[in-house]
């Protein structure tokens, strides 16, 4: 029993204080970097949606002849519009996958007008603020500036 107690000793006081050491480094070095990437993550996933909407904003117009109107918004990806132009060969089941128009990362609407000012109609976020303009990560993100 004693030669079991000899071999079974645990780590050391400065053992435990270097492996700490070495974490609080990694932490503070990594830290940051994966921090600061949220805000690009939310850029980057809000370009994504608004090229998936445009998508199916294309097929609503090969079906149907014309973009939804602004008044009949987004919401006509997901069901027959009732007012405005009443599209003739709406496809069964809506032009999205999930059934809903998604809103984007900022938990915001996505801003839809047809005709646009940019072109056949024009889409956008307004980023992280919330409020048209903005720099960095509150830059409004539109269909006719991505990049």
């Amino acid at each position: 029993m004693e030669k079991y107690l000899k071999s079974a000793r645990g780590f050391t006081l400065i053992e435990i204080m270097v492996v700490i050491v070495i974490l609080s480094m990694l932490a503070i070095l990594v830290g940051p970097k994966i921090i600061g990437r949220t805000d690009d993550a939310k850029i980057a996933d809000a370009k994504v949606q608004i090229k998936n909407l445009e998508t199916a904003l294309k097929l609503y117009k090969l079906d149907n002849g014309d973009y939804p109107g602004t008044e009949q918004g987004l919401q006509a990806l997901v069901e027959k519009p009732a007012a405005g132009v009443i599209p003739k060969n709406y496809r069964e089941g809506g032009y999205l996958e999930h059934k809903d128009v998604p809103k984007d990362p900022w938990d915001n609407d996505y801003l839809y007008i047809s005709p646009g000012e940019h072109g056949d109609f024009d889409l956008y976020s307004l980023g992280a603020d919330g409020v048209r303009g903005g720099e960095k990560k509150d830059a409004d993100i539109e269909s006719w500036n991505l990049r």
